[in-house]
C-alpha cells in the first residue's frame, strides 16, 4: 500500500478519519434548573495536526409538533477559542455550564442530554452525547410540592412546540397531574400545567379538566383554563392559591 502524503492526511481528517477526540466529564449526572456546574472538557488529537475552530455545547431535548418529533436546543454556547492541536497531544478545558431555569426537567417523555462536539474545518465531528437527569428549579420544585399535598402526581410530562409562537424552535413542556387524593379526587380527571420560568416569577398556565359526563366531554365543556403566577418559592402559599383556583373551577 502506497504512504498516505501530508496533503492526503489533512483531507483525511477533514472528514473525520483519524480526527480528534473530545469528552466531557461530568462530575454529576443529575442536575437542577438554575444551577451552575464545572466539567472537564478532554480533547484528543489524532493522526495529523488539525486547527480547531471552536468546543461547542448544546443542552438538547426532544419536541413535537403537529407531523413530527424535532431535537429541541434548551442552550447552546462556545466554550473555546480556536486552537491547534498536534498528534495524540491531550488539552483540557474547565468549563462551567449553566442550566437555564427553564430548562424541561427528565420526566415521562422528556430526555434531556448534552452535546459536546469540535468544529474542525466546517464539520461537526465527532460528537459525544451524554444523558443528563434535569429537576425543577427552587420554584417549580416548591410548586409541584404543593400539588403533592393537595393529592396530585405527575402521571406524564412532555415538550411541544409552543403555540402560537412566531419564532421556529420554540418548545414548552406540559405536565399532566392526576389527584389520587385529598379534596379534588373524584372531582377532576386530570390537571394539565405548563409551566414558564420569566426570570422573577413562575408562570402557570392550568387546563382544569373536571369530571362531567360523556356529552359534556365531547363539546370539551368540562375543561377551563387559568393561570396564576408566583414570584417566591413558598409551597404552602401556591397550595392555597392552587385549591382556590381548582375550586373556582371545578
Amino acid at each position: 500500500m502506497e504512504q498516505v502524503t501530508g496533503g492526503m492526511k489533512q483531507i483525511l481528517s477533514r472528514v473525520g478519519i483519524g480526527s480528534a477526540r473530545v469528552d466531557t466529564v461530568l462530575p454529576k449526572t443529575t442536575l437542577s434548573a438554575g444551577e451552575s456546574v464545572d466539567v472537564e472538557v478532554r480533547v484528543e488529537g489524532g493522526s495529523s495536526e488539525q486547527e480547531i475552530d471552536a468546543i461547542y455545547f448544546a443542552l438538547l431535548t426532544r419536541y413535537k409538533t403537529d407531523d413530527s418529533v424535532r431535537t429541541g436546543v434548551i442552550d447552546k454556547f462556545q466554550v473555546a477559542d480556536p486552537f491547534t492541536i498536534g498528534p495524540d497531544e491531550e488539552r483540557t478545558f474547565p468549563v462551567t455550564i449553566d442550566v437555564p431555569l427553564d430548562a424541561p426537567i427528565t420526566a415521562g417523555r422528556t430526555n434531556v442530554w448534552l452535546e459536546t462536539g469540535l468544529d474542525i474545518d466546517w464539520s461537526m465531528d465527532p460528537e459525544d452525547e451524554d444523558p443528563v437527569q434535569v429537576e425543577p428549579g427552587p420554584r417549580l420544585g416548591a410548586f409541584m410540592d404543593a400539588l403533592d399535598s393537595l393529592g396530585f402526581r405527575l402521571r406524564s410530562a412532555e415538550c411541544e412546540q409552543a403555540p402560537g409562537s412566531i419564532f421556529p424552535g420554540r418548545f414548552v413542556q406540559e405536565l399532566e397531574f392526576v389527584p389520587h387524593a385529598g379534596p379534588f379526587a373524584g372531582a377532576l380527571d386530570e390537571l394539565e400545567v405548563v409551566p414558564t420560568e420569566t426570570g422573577t416569577g413562575l408562570d402557570v398556565k392550568l387546563e382544569i379538566d373536571r369530571r362531567g359526563g360523556l356529552l359534556s366531554e365531547m363539546a370539551d365543556i368540562d375543561e377551563r383554563w387559568s393561570k396564576l403566577s408566583f414570584t417566591n418559592e413558598d409551597a404552602r402559599e401556591m397550595e392555597s392559591a392552587l385549591r382556590s383556583e381548582i375550586e373556582r373551577h371545578a
